[in-house]
């Protein structure tokens, strides 16, 4: 996926779930060199017991930390230069804590939290970033104690409840798992709604976008199921009229995103579509040629 598109999204989907437990600032720029952090967690100590529900994002956010989500693997220069970042940014607070005349206490010190899909063996070795598995899970490693620093290797994470807040930042197989586990939640969990907005409006912004990569020809796909029980939750509120036009706009959407427009013969097989299970639906757009598809439903037609 675009980088600046993943890093919007990423950075808008952890503020916005961490945003009830504490303060949260996006891009925060410091001066010395202008880099920019991409996010900036202060925890109301308050709410942190509230934020157990996000399972390993809720521990992560515990203590002030900063995040730097990627799209792809991180490179040995893009860590680093997170690592100047919380440098720069631990000695800000510091001088700030001096000048008010206070103290400045362990519980401000700021942890680093790299999020990647993947992470080579040799890169993890090189910033000799190692495992603890007597207190976290697999794909947590952290550097050295001083330096404040963990990477977390999203797709190295196991795929329990306690992760899937993270995994949905992922990517092909992970993220499709994640997304799924995620269409399977409760209405009432606190945090689906808020995830759920917000990965409609990624499919919103990469569908408008021309040149798509197969990658994220393939998250428009898995994102329409989401999309297709968000409509399907309105039709049971009564409003029924909307929710057939938002069905046949994805239905379109869907083919148009698979061969590129709709031809006499796929606008035959639209009702039919629309007819059968979304899950059903979804599978077999994505599975089948066109011309399967229109043998399935338009007997008669391409042959």
């Amino acid at each position: 996926m675009t980088r600046f598109i993943y890093d919007q999204f990423a950075k808008q989907y952890i503020q916005e779930l961490l945003n009830p437990f504490g303060s949260t600032e996006t891009s925060k720029t410091l001066a010395s060199e202008r880099r920019q952090i991409d996010i900036f967690f202060t925890p109301n100590p308050e709410n942190t017991p509230a934020a157990s529900h996000l399972g390993l994002l809720g521990r992560l956010a515990a203590t002030p930390a900063v995040f730097e989500p990627f799209s792809n693997p991180v490179k040995p220069r893009e860590i680093r230069s997170c690592l100047v970042k919380l440098f720069d940014l631990q000695a800000d607070l510091e001088r700030k804590a001096v000048r008010s005349k206070r103290r400045f206490t362990a519980s401000e010190s700021v942890q680093l939290w790299i999020l990647t899909p993947t992470a080579s063996a040799a890169i993890l070795a090189d910033f000799s970033a190692t495992p603890d598995p007597e207190n976290w899970m697999s794909g947590v490693y952290f550097l050295g104690k001083g330096l404040q620093t963990a990477i977390i290797v999203i797709h190295q994470l196991p795929a329990t409840p306690e992760t899937l807040w993270l995994r949905i930042l992922g990517t092909g197989a992970v993220q499709k798992q994640a997304l799924q586990e995620l269409s399977q939640l409760p209405p009432d969990n606190p945090a689906r709604e808020i995830a759920l907005e917000l990965l409609y409006n990624l499919r919103a912004i990469l569908e408008a976008r021309q040149d798509l990569a197969p990658e994220e020809r393939e998250l428009i796909m898995e994102l329409s199921p989401l999309y297709l029980q968000r409509l399907e939750t309105v039709k049971e509120e009564g409003i029924q009229q909307g929710v057939q036009q938002g069905q046949r706009l994805m239905v379109e959407s869907m083919l148009q995103v698979k061969f590129g427009s709709i031809d006499a013969e796929l606008a035959q097989i639209l009702e039919a579509l629309i007819e059968i299970p979304a899950l059903e639906r979804t599978q077999l757009i994505l599975q089948l040629s066109r011309a399967e598809l229109l043998d399935r439903f338009y007997p008669g037609g391409e042959s």
